[in-house]
């Protein structure tokens, strides 16, 4: 079953100049930065719309090397692996509180949404609202991710869940299989351990599209799948 074909009609993904012109300065090196990486870890990266905002505009201006975005996923996702290593009885409780936002999402706090205007310049707009460059990575790379998308996300019946729906069964209690999901996620950050390492000397080349898949199979748990699908 594809999930992109059988999931709802969703509405165009569409990021503003102000959202453009502070992922643009956030790609060129704010990435890195200490304290916003701390956010970020506290918030499981950033939103749902603006952590595909992030991406689409990486992928504007890096087109496939995307060299930033694998390391913090990898960050945050090691840090995922440790939440839902979970023993006891009361494993719905502890998952959800495990995998709360400890912080908000950095560019929300900022009031950066779908009117503001920023400070960029047009061409910095036009190329940043390019979405070409993610559709190409993320369809190149179909096949492997998909298999990851979460059925709640798209409605389809899989048994897959990003984290905010995760948080969601364990709200109810219905998580009874831990080892699924810690299964999953293994499998996700073991490739994008590799795609992240790809881009050192000694080791270029050494990634392949299922490597690579791991990015968006990352994103999608940490933050939700829609807005891909509509990039899409």
């Amino acid at each position: 079953m594809s999930a992109i074909i059988d999931s709802p009609a969703i509405g165009e993904f569409k990021l503003s100049g102000g959202e453009i012109h502070y992922l643009y300065w956030y790609i060129q090196g704010s990435i890195m930065n200490s304290g916003i990486r701390h956010s970020l870890r506290k918030a499981w990266g950033f939103c749902e719309r603006h952590g595909w905002g992030a991406v689409l505009v990486e992928a504007a201006f890096r087109h496939s090397y995307m060299h930033g975005p694998a390391i913090l996923y990898e960050d945050i996702l090691g840090l995922a692996t440790q939440a839902l290593d979970l023993h006891g009885p009361v494993k719905n409780l502890r998952l959800r509180r495990n995998l709360r936002e400890k912080g908000p999402c950095i560019m929300c706090e900022m009031g950066l949404g779908t009117e503001t205007k920023g400070k960029a310049s047009p061409d910095i707009v036009q190329t940043g609202s390019d979405p070409s460059h993610l559709q190409f990575f993320a369809q190149k790379t179909k096949k492997y991710w998909e298999r990851t998308v979460c059925g709640r996300c798209v409605k389809n019946g899989s048994l897959q869940r990003c984290r905010r729906h995760l948080i969601e069964d364990a709200s109810i209690g219905s998580v009874r299989d831990i080892s699924f999901h810690r299964g999953v996620l293994d499998y996700i950050l073991e490739h994008l351990v590799i795609y992240a390492r790809s881009f050192r000397w000694e080791c270029k080349g050494t990634d392949t599209e299922e490597d690579r898949a791991a990015l968006i199979s990352a994103i999608g748990w940490c933050s939700g799948w829609r807005p891909l699908l509509s990039i899409l």
